[in-house]
């Protein structure tokens, strides 16, 4: 039962989700590599199947081999659905990822806007939490973004949840430092007006 429950999370079918936890599925079955079928929905991001899972006590929080938990993998996919789906669950917010990141700092990497607008005003997320290689969100969205509007957007909704200007990197450099050596005019203007 627990393989078909996670097999059902995997590809989003919520009704045979439903079916398997009525059969006597555990709601924290684990595969392989330790990941739940909450996970599983998470990263397919089939919102209906984390629905079923989360009203079944499905933790949030439960990580795999790779410190993945379900909550941790919406910064990546920067799913807003999932987010509002797993927020009754009471996800940590304080959870790290293997880099010792949140869930703000992946989708400030990749630009996710309506997610991270969405998790700094519904969440109390460390907005300048800072991860195991010494960076804030507001530092990977300079130094591991493109410079574009997605990433431009990101600076503004992080800088006006107050997140630090001038939390340096682990060597020092601050983002606007970061920002300037990339040629990111637009960023480096919201950087210095910031200050």
């Amino acid at each position: 039962m627990d393989r078909r429950l996670l097999e059902a999370a995997r590809r989003g079918r919520a009704a045979e989700v439903s079916a398997a936890l009525d059969a006597g599925a555990r709601v924290e079955a684990r595969d392989e590599d330790l990941r739940t079928a909450l996970l599983l929905a998470a990263l397919g991001d089939h919102v209906e199947a984390a629905a079923v899972l989360v009203a079944a006590g499905a933790d949030p929080n439960a990580q795999d081999s790779r410190q993945d938990s379900a909550w941790l993998v919406t910064g990546v996919t920067g799913s807003v659905a999932m987010m509002r789906v797993l927020l009754p669950a009471g996800p940590d917010m304080t959870l790290r990822n293997r880099f010792g990141g949140i869930s703000l700092i992946p989708a400030s990497e990749r630009g996710h806007v309506a997610y991270v607008r969405a998790v700094l005003r519904e969440t109390d997320s460390d907005v300048d939490h800072i991860n195991d290689l010494g960076w804030t969100a507001l530092l990977e969205a300079v130094i591991l973004g493109d410079g574009g509007r997605r990433h431009e957007e990101t600076v503004e909704l992080l800088l006006a949840a107050g997140a630090g200007p001038d939390i340096g990197d682990a060597d020092g450099v601050t983002p606007l430092q970061h920002a300037e050596r990339r040629g990111f005019q637009r960023i480096a203007d919201l950087l210095r007006a910031a200050r």
